[in-house]
């Protein structure tokens, strides 16, 4: 079965001739300049004969390249008439292994793999990388497209405008580098924005007893403080500890300051001004004072 994935005129034909249709619920689009197809599978650096999780294969254009490197693929694919196509188009490649339904909740069925190549719909992008990162799941090595505004969040660094929550739950485990730029005209469909490959790596002491024990509030805590941007550390320290905590009004109150004492942090100052290690410490010293519920 013969497929050019470079053209969108081909791949409307194939779509039509096999009663397929793009469904914008599940944020399809066909990355079709085979460039920056070929430079992302690449940036991958696996080995013939490693494991390499695929996200979004859609019609198996990067599932293609994966495969002619040696490697083994597990697809997480959404789409029932995708997923039929993907079966038959991969058929005679015994790497190649499909995991059909939502990959937000397949993916704890599935064993581990050191790689991750995925063209990340818009629609869960940054929610899927959340999950892995906070259920531990670590990839030595993942590549993503994702929407351009996700990819600034992703690679921001402390004090910028785009660092976030989401910056600072990708750093916490990630060295993060943002990859090529992709323009909406290198997809079929076109979607109304721009894309970027990121590279993540996993960091060398992401794995050390230090990061295993990381504190079980330290991502909900690091969330509540970017939650309400203008509004200084103490006061979102605050709100969190009167929702999580053993304290409400008055004593949520002083128990944020001592905790902000203690941690040698200014309440005063933004979530954009705290560092990871500004966190992960406010985040132990909590733990440790006992103030949550």
């Amino acid at each position: 079965m013969e497929l050019n994935y470079n053209s969108a005129a081909s791949l409307r034909a194939f779509l039509d001739s096999n009663g397929l249709g793009m469904r914008k619920k599940f944020g399809q689009n066909f990355l079709i300049n085979p460039g920056t197809r070929q430079a992302l599978a690449d940036a991958v650096e696996a080995e013939s004969g490693e494991v390499v999780w695929e996200i979004g294969p859609g019609l198996g254009a990067m599932t293609y390249l994966l495969l002619q490197k040696g490697l083994l693929v597990r697809a997480f694919e959404i789409d029932p008439g995708f997923v039929r196509m993907l079966r038959l188009l991969f058929a005679d490649h015994a790497g190649f292994t499909l995991v059909e339904g939502d990959a937000l909740k397949t993916w704890q069925t599935q064993p581990s793999a050191p790689y991750l190549l995925g063209n990340l719909p818009y629609n869960i992008g940054s929610a899927l990388l959340a999950d892995f990162i906070e259920k531990r799941l670590l990839f030595k090595r993942m590549v993503v497209t994702v929407q351009r505004e996700v990819a600034l969040r992703m690679v921001a660094g402390v004090g910028s405008a785009d660092y976030s929550s989401f910056s600072v739950l990708c750093a916490s485990v990630y060295r993060v580098k943002p990859l090529m730029l992709i323009k909406s005209a290198s997809f079929y469909p076109r979607p109304n924005v721009d894309s970027q490959g990121v590279l993540l790596e996993l960091r060398d002491d992401a794995r050390s007893p230090l990061a295993q024990d990381r504190p079980s509030c330290f991502y909900p805590l690091v969330r509540q403080l970017f939650s309400s941007r203008r509004k200084t550390v103490k006061n979102n320290l605050t709100a969190f500890l009167a929702r999580r905590g053993k304290h409400s009004g008055a004593g949520a109150a002083e128990a944020a300051v001592e905790l902000l004492a203690k941690s040698s942090l200014d309440g005063g100052l933004r979530a954009e001004n705290l560092h990871i290690e500004d966190f992960a410490v406010l985040a132990k010293t909590a733990e440790d004072m006992g103030v949550l519920s």
